[in-house]
């Protein structure tokens, strides 16, 4: 009887041991799996237990972290020879894009009848379309590559917004919008990227053009709040929800986008940590951005 309990005493240690050890293994591949998940490098992970089992479980994680260390590149070699491809084909088409636009500002001078007058016209805003959409393609695929390429300045929100509308009111006259603006007499004063802003404010200027059913709201509130809001028959919650995405767009017989717009909208403000938001409330698309 006393050797039993001795053998019994002996068999409890031992898997006491074992399982301490077990834990202590299994604490080692939590702590380095956390440290080794960086998929930017190459180290793998070690464990001191000589357990068969712990042992074949890390030779398991490790190839998976080898696995997925290996599609992770290869999708940023894609992802860049995407983007790279873009910004080819995009100056590829500026060129000739440009030459068409000149040869036919030189037609414009030259006598023609009304019918050819018609369809030089048609030829003129075709082309001139498409070079907006090429520039939007051209510009999209170098700044979704992170880079940079300004200091940040002090930056007046307020005369941004104003020089913003202005650019654009001959456009909402043209589509008989007559914009409701509530600037604050608040000078609001930022340390931001210029370009960024006014590129933000345009592209919020321009998504409105778009979609507004002859309406539009601009609030620029004192705590730099910036609120576009107008009707849009042809949106919805659920299209509002996906107005950020790449590519995203609604089709109209009117309008025709790359649908890049308000996604570099998303980028510049993630850039600047500026909160980005939009919802649809009674028939209305309301974007707010706060500087």
């Amino acid at each position: 009887m006393k050797y039993i309990l001795i053998l019994s005493v002996a068999v409890n240690i031992f898997l006491l041991m074992k399982v301490t050890a077990m834990r202590l293994s299994l604490k080692e591949l939590r702590c380095g799996f956390s440290e080794r998940i960086s998929l930017n490098s190459n180290k793998l992970l070690g464990v001191s237990s000589r357990d068969k089992e712990v042992r074949a479980l890390t030779k398991a994680l490790n190839e998976m972290l080898v696995a997925l260390r290996e599609a992770f590149h290869k999708y940023e070699r894609g992802d860049a020879e995407i983007k790279t491809a873009i910004t080819n084909i995009a100056h590829d088409l500026r060129t000739p894009l440009t030459a068409i636009c000149g040869y036919l500002e030189l037609g414009e001078k030259l006598e023609k009848s009304p019918e050819l007058k018609h369809y030089l016209d048609v030829i003129a805003e075709r082309a001139e379309h498409m070079k907006k959409l090429t520039e939007e393609l051209f510009e999209y695929a170098l700044i979704s590559g992170g880079e940079i390429r300004e200091d940040k300045q002090e930056i007046c929100i307020n005369t941004v917004l104003e020089n913003a509308i202005m650019n654009y009111y001959p456009a909402f006259s043209k589509r008989g919008i007559e914009p409701e603006v509530d600037i604050c007499e608040t000078k609001i004063s930022r340390r931001l990227y210029p370009s960024y802003v006014e590129r933000i404010i345009s592209n919020l200027l321009s998504n409105a053009l778009k979609y507004s059913d002859d309406d539009l709201n601009i609030t620029l509130e004192s705590n730099g709040k910036l609120t576009v809001s107008n009707s849009s028959a042809e949106l919805s919650a659920v299209d509002v929800n996906r107005l950020f995405d790449r590519f995203f767009t609604v089709e109209s017989a009117r309008n025709h986008s790359t649908g890049l717009g308000l996604s570099i909208v998303k980028l510049f403000a993630e850039r600047m940590n500026c909160p980005l938001s939009a919802k649809y409330e009674q028939g209305k698309v309301i974007i707010e951005i706060i500087f």
